[in-house]
């Protein structure tokens, strides 16, 4: 072992993932969650190209995929259901529109979680307060009154991270809200589906079904083009109020849909947005997926840049022998270019679904070659180092500290 002591905040995807791999390269390794146990469901998320390679590395290749949605494709479809367009999760490889990897938020954070629970300590219903940095270390005060010390302390806290904001300042600095409010939340699947995805479109609005391993159970998906967002992303009350405003007279299955919006145990809303960030780093603190890069759930690709981005800043920490500033360094590096393209395409997608004006001059034929190498980019554009020389346990390190739960 080598003794550094790292505080990961967050223990959705990006923080047990880089749990892993920093476990793996050495380090001794506390996840603080501000929830009170994992959350269960949630959207569906993708990994392609080399986030897949990133999965079989770990050795949970075969546990993700058995946890998968198991969805064969999709269909975009009219107002009266009459299909338009089909993708095949087969498509480009595994890597199309509906991904060959395909799995609920909350099942790949289990899997991840189960993983690295036997050798990482977790914290749940607890979170930092105040932390002070100086040359060697960051003293922590968690909110339920613990202080403690580390060596380094990531940021792995989501869209509205709460670190991100004590350290690189407030959050209108660096989030980007693309102009789309997107909704999603499970419903009795009294609708037929089955393995197939749904999607209508029109005006700047969407709505679609989705399969969940329940069969029982179906996946609403509402969006609709919003200029600005200022709901707080915990009144629920609030969003649902907004979400039946905005989707009111929406077509195809639509009014079924919200008929159910009361009675779901899992309702979501926010703004679609990205982070846009100088550095990802300052000191001794790091930050990682979207609190440091937020690509949008329009991209496709922010479970691959979590993925990514979590072996590539433990092994340039670990190749940097734990200093801070060239191992921070080193990752910002590596991923920058990765990142700017999973954001340009999630830009696309939502310039794509606004209605355009209606004195709007036609839109230009897109650029296919320039689209088909950003995609490129955008999905294997990232060297994967092999770290030679960087310790690693290979194995699961088995060591006695558990989950712990503050109230």
């Amino acid at each position: 072992m080598s003794g550094i002591r790292v505080l990961v905040a967050g223990a959705s995807i990006a923080g047990p993932a880089l749990a892993h791999w920093l476990r793996r390269r050495g380090a001794e390794v506390t996840v603080v969650e501000r929830a009170p146990e994992l959350r269960p469901g949630g959207q569906a998320v993708d990994a392609r190209g080399v986030a897949k390679e990133v999965i079989r590395r770990m050795g949970l290749d075969a546990a993700v995929r058995a946890a998968c949605t198991d969805t064969a494709g999709a269909y975009t479809v009219d107002a009266d259901g009459t299909v338009l367009e089909t993708y095949r999760a087969d498509d480009h490889g595994g890597d199309g529109y509906i991904a060959e990897i395909e799995i609920l938020r909350g099942d790949l954070s289990r899997v991840l979680h189960d993983d690295t629970r036997d050798g990482v300590e977790y914290v749940f219903g607890d979170r930092i307060a105040e932390l002070t940095q100086d040359a060697d270390g960051v003293d922590v005060t968690f909110a339920g009154g613990d202080r403690r010390r580390f060596d380094l302390v990531i940021g792995a806290d989501g869209l509205h991270s709460a670190l991100r904001g004590m350290v690189f300042g407030p959050r209108e600095r660096f989030i980007r809200h693309l102009g789309l409010v997107l909704a999603f939340y499970s419903v009795p699947n009294e609708f037929g589906v089955d393995r197939w995805l749904i999607d209508y479109q029109e005006s700047g609005r969407s709505a679609g079904l989705r399969p969940l391993p329940d069969a029982t159970r179906a996946m609403a998906m509402l969006s609709f083009s919003a200029a600005d967002f200022d709901v707080d992303h915990r009144d629920v009350a609030a969003q649902k109020c907004l979400l039946r405003e905005r989707m009111a007279g929406f077509g195809w299955l639509t009014p079924r849909i919200l008929e159910h919006l009361d009675d779901t145990p899992d309702f979501y809303l926010d703004q679609v947005a990205q982070v846009v960030m100088d550095r990802w780093s300052s000191g001794r603190v790091g930050l990682l997926g979207d609190a440091a890069f937020s690509s949008s759930p329009m991209s496709g690709g922010g479970t691959g840049l979590a993925l990514v981005g979590a072996y590539l800043l433990a092994g340039e920490l670990a190749a940097a022998g734990w200093d801070p500033e060239a191992g921070f360094a080193g990752y910002e590096a590596r991923m920058r270019s990765f990142v700017e393209a999973n954001q340009e395409i999630g830009r696309m997608h939502v310039q794509s679904l606004q209605a355009p004006a209606p004195d709007a001059e036609p839109s230009p034929e897109p650029d296919m070659e320039a689209l088909m190498e950003l995609v490129e980019r955008a999905i294997n554009g990232v060297e994967m180092p092999d770290y030679a020389g960087v310790p690693d346990s290979g194995a699961p390190a088995g060591s006695t500290i558990t989950s712990s739960a503050r109230p």
